[in-house]
C-alpha cells in the first residue's frame, strides 16, 4: 500500500451518543503533499470517539479564508478546520490551519508548523491535538507513541509507532522472544524482557539512541518490568529467591529490594500515576486476581472479585479506571473497572484480548486481539462504543504499551 494511502486503514466501528460534528476541508495544496493532512486529522478525531466527520466536499478554503459559517451550519457542522500545506524551497513543508466554532461564529485560533517531509504525519497529529483540546477541554493524545511487539516467522521485533499505528520504526529485532515493553514516564526509554540469553532478562532501551543496558539478570526469571512514575526505579518480578515475587530495582541498576513475601506467584506490577500504589496479579487466593499494595510493600488488598481469572492490570492516569483481562468461559476479554465503585464492564466482543494500556489522557485504551482470524491492534473508548483498528506491521502483533504525552 502506498504511504499516502495509509491513513485509510483506520476502521472505526460503533456510534457514540455525543459525538461532535466537525468538517475538515481538504487542506489547500495537500494534493501535491505526500500526506493528506486533513484526512489524518479526521481519522485521529474519529478514532477518539468524540467526533464524527461532516461532508466537506466542494469547498476550497485555507487558514486565511473567512468561511461562510451559515453554509456549514446547514451542513450540520459544529466546527470547521481549514488549512494549507506548502512545499518550501528547501524541501520542507509549511503547514498552517485554523479552527472555527460554527455555532458561535468564533475563530478558535490556529498554528503553523515548518517540518521536513518525514514529520508531516506528526504535524497532522499535533493539529488533531489542538482541535481536540480546544473542543473537549481534554489534552489530545494523537502525537504520542505506542510500542508493540511482532512475531514474524522466527523473528521478534519491537516497534515504536505513532498513536495511530503508522510510521513504525523498529527498535530491536531478535530470533528470541521479546515481551512486556513498557514506556518510562518521560517517553525516552523502554524497558522490556528479552530471551536472547535463553532465559528472561530485563533491559532498558534508549529510544532516541538505540542504546540499551541490562537491568535485571538474576538467577531464575526476570520479568514484567514497570516504571515508577518518577523514573528513578522499576518494579520487576524475580524468581531469584524461589517463587516469582515483586521487587524494586533502581533504574541505574543495582540490588533489588523485595516487596512481596508470599508462597504464591506475584507478577505483572503496575504503578498508580501518583506512584503511591502498585497493582499486581497474584494467585494467592487460588487463582489469578488483581491486588494492590503500597509502593514500598505492605499488606495487599484484593481488587477484582468478578470472574475467577483476572490478569494484565493497567491503571488510568487520572486514577479512576482499571483495565484488565478476564477469562470468561475460555475467552479472554477486556474489562474496565471504575475503581471508586468497583463497577465492572466488559467492553469487547472478541475472545483473545491481551495487554490493555491507557492513553495518557485516560480516554482510550489500546490492546491486542484477534479480529476476523488475524491479530490486530485496537483502540477503544472506555465504554466500548467506539473501536478502531490501528495500522500495524504484519505478523503476530502483541503487547502494546501507550507512551506518555510528548514534550513539544
Amino acid at each position: 500500500m502506498l504511504p499516502a494511502l495509509a491513513q485509510f486503514r483506520v476502521e472505526v466501528s460503533g456510534v457514540g451518543l455525543t459525538q461532535l460534528p466537525i468538517a475538515l476541508v481538504p487542506f489547500k495544496g495537500q494534493d501535491a503533499s505526500p500526506q493528506k493532512i486533513s484526512e489524518i486529522v479526521q481519522a485521529d478525531l474519529e478514532r477518539s470517539g468524540q467526533f464524527r466527520g461532516v461532508d466537506a466536499s466542494g469547498q476550497a478554503l485555507d487558514e486565511a479564508s473567512r468561511p461562510d459559517l451559515a453554509l456549514w451550519r446547514q451542513r450540520t457542522a459544529d466546527s470547521l478546520v481549514v488549512g494549507s500545506v506548502t512545499r518550501l524551497a528547501d524541501g520542507r513543508f509549511d503547514v498552517r490551519f485554523r479552527l472555527w466554532d460554527v455555532v458561535r461564529g468564533q475563530d478558535l485560533g490556529g498554528q503553523s508548523y515548518t517540518v521536513p517531509q518525514g514529520d508531516l504525519r506528526l504535524a497532522s497529529h499535533r493539529i488533531a491535538d489542538y482541535v481536540y483540546e480546544k473542543l473537549t477541554g481534554d489534552k489530545g493524545i494523537f502525537s504520542t507513541r505506542i510500542a508493540y511487539v511482532t512475531k514474524g516467522g522466527s523473528r521478534y521485533s519491537l516497534w515504536v509507532a505513532d498513536a495511530d499505528g503508522e510510521n513504525a520504526q523498529a527498535a530491536l529485532a531478535s530470533p528470541e522472544p521479546i515481551i512486556s515493553p513498557v514506556w518510562s514516564s518521560n517517553g525516552q526509554q523502554l524497558a522490556y524482557v528479552s530471551f536472547e540469553s535463553r532465559k528472561p532478562v530485563v533491559y532498558v532501551h534508549n529510544v532516541a539512541s538505540g542504546q540499551r543496558r541490562l537491568l535485571a539478570n538474576f538467577r531464575g526469571s526476570n520479568s514484567a518490568p514497570a516504571w515508577a512514575p518518577d523514573g528513578g526505579s522499576l518494579a520487576v518480578t524475580l524468581s531469584r529467591d524461589g517463587g516469582s515475587q515483586l521487587y524494586t530495582i533502581p533504574a541505574s541498576g543495582g540490588e533489588p529490594r523485595r516487596l512481596t513475601q508470599s508462597a504464591s506467584i506475584d507478577t505483572e506490577p503496575v504503578y498508580s500515576a501518583d506512584g503511591s500504589t502498585i497493582y499486581f496479579v497474584s494467585d494467592r487466593g487460588g487463582a489469578p486476581q488483581i491486588y494492590k499494595m503500597g509502593a514500598s510493600g505492605g499488606a495487599p488488598t484484593r481488587v477484582t472479585f468478578s470472574g475467577t481469572y483476572n490478569i494484565s492490570p493497567s491503571v488510568s492516569g487520572d486514577g479512576r479506571w482499571l483495565a484488565y483481562i478476564s477469562r470468561v468461559g475460555g475467552a479472554f476479554k477486556l474489562h474496565v473497572m471504575e475503581l471508586a465503585t468497583g463497577n465492572v464492564s466488559a467492553i469487547t466482543d472478541t475472545s483473545a484480548d491481551e495487554s490493555p494500556s491507557f492513553a495518557p489522557n485516560s480516554k482510550l485504551i489500546v490492546y491486542a486481539t484477534h479480529l476476523q482470524g488475524r491479530e490486530a491492534l485496537m483502540t477503544t473508548t472506555l465504554d466500548g462504543k467506539i473501536k478502531a483498528r490501528l495500522a500495524g506491521q504484519g505478523g503476530d502483533i502483541r503487547e502494546p504499551d501507550w507512551g506518555p504525552f510528548q514534550k513539544q
